[in-house]
Order: structure tokens, then sequence, then C-alpha cells
């Protein structure tokens, strides 16, 4: 199967290395992204905006053809649930890695800017239950793999049109939660939940790591995205 690795914030195609070649052991062909304006600066990038990671992504499904599985990672799910809506055809399941569906008209959360973009804010910036899992020599290596993404980005509303993205099988796996725990949170998101509840195939499972298992546990994370697109 052709899998598209979209990363979250701060990050491009090279976080998603390890999990990649656990893939292509499994037999998939995988596209892992860098989406548009990652790492440029603000004079490059203040025009950016989710709906151009969305296009980006949805040009890379139309470059593969269908039938793809869409991956995305933290923010990237809200571009993978995107691509979902513009691409339902082609998109045979969409795995979100520590992140829900999105409904329409919001965005991933609000982050510092700096220079005109959203610098990386650094591993103790997030509460602990995110990167516990994470030793002294992960933060240092992967702080190394971070770079600014357009201030746009965090905060730009998705905008959805299709309700054909509902028919699209998903699979959520998430860090810490399992399904019993991630519907009695979603009771507190509102349109989250309406969201994710009029999604006709759903399954959420439990990784046990923080939230970046693409650093943490690729082994496991990979063999996770594995059954997910064997169901596919």
């Amino acid at each position: 199967m052709d899998i598209i690795l979209i990363p979250g914030l701060w990050l491009d195609a090279s976080s998603w290395t390890e999990v990649a070649a656990h893939l292509e052991r499994a037999g998939h062909t995988v596209h892992p992204l860098t989406m548009p304006g990652v790492g440029a600066s603000a004079a490059d990038s203040s025009e950016i905006g989710m709906s151009d990671w969305v296009d980006a992504a949805a040009a890379a499904v139309d470059r593969v053809g269908a039938p793809v599985v869409v991956v995305g990672h933290s923010g990237g799910g809200n571009v993978a649930w995107g691509v979902t809506d513009a691409r339902p055809a082609a998109v045979a399941r969409t795995v979100f890695v520590d992140t829900v569906p999105p409904p329409s008209g919001f965005g991933i959360s609000e982050f510092e800017v700096i220079d005109g973009v959203v610098p990386f804010p650094g591993w103790d910036h997030f509460p602990a239950e995110d990167v516990d899992d994470l030793d002294e020599a992960t933060r240092t290596r992967t702080a190394g793999l971070t770079r600014s993404v357009p201030a746009r980005v965090p905060t730009d509303p998705i905008e959805l049109r299709s309700d054909a993205r509902f028919g699209v099988p998903v699979t959520l796996l998430m860090g810490g939660m399992d399904q019993e725990t991630l519907e009695s949170e979603l009771d507190q998101w509102g349109p989250y939940a309406e969201e994710f509840r009029a999604i006709d195939d759903v399954e959420v499972v439990r990784i046990g790591s923080g939230h970046w298992p693409q650093f943490s546990v690729p082994d496991r994370l990979a063999t996770l995205i594995d059954a997910a697109v064997t169901r596919s």
C-alpha cells in the first residue's frame, strides 16, 4: 500500500525515517512529506496557511494515485483530515497519531510567534505525559530536527466541505488513551465529539507512549500503522 506520512508542527519528512524504514520492510511504499514553509523566514512564509498544507498533501495523493493511506501526526492530523475531505475516493484509510479529527472551523493550537514565524518551543514547553518517554539523548537529537512553521498555520481554521470524509475508515493511534478514555474526554470537547461520532468506521488503539512515538517507539508505531493499513 502507498502510505503518505504527514508530520506535525516543526517537523519535516525526516521525522518519519525510522517508521518509514519499518513500513518499507513490511512491503509498503512510503511517501513522507515536508510541508510548505517549514524552516522558511517570515518573508517567504507569511502567506502560507493551513489550506496550503492541505493542498500540498492532496497533490501528493494525486501524484501517488488511489488507493492511499494518509497518516497524520499531531497537527498533521488536521492536514490528513483536510486531505480526506478533499480526496475521499482516493483515501483507503486515515490514521491519526496522538490526535483526533478536527471539526471544520478549528485550528491546531496557539504558539508564540517570533520574528514572524512559530519556532519549536522546546521539549520543556509540553506536559510531562507528552515527553516523559523521550530520554535526554533523544530530546537532543530530535530537537535538532525541528524547524519553524509559518505563523498562520497553527491557528488557521481547517475548512471541511464534504460529508464523504465520514465514509473513510479511520484509525486513531493514541499515545496514552484507549477508546473508552478518549470517548470520555471527547464528551468535553463539543464539536470534536460530533466530528468523531459522525465517522462510520473508527477504531482507537492505545500506543503506550507520549506524544512523539515516532521518536520514542518507532517500531511499535510502525507496527500499529501496518496493522491499520492491513485492515484497509
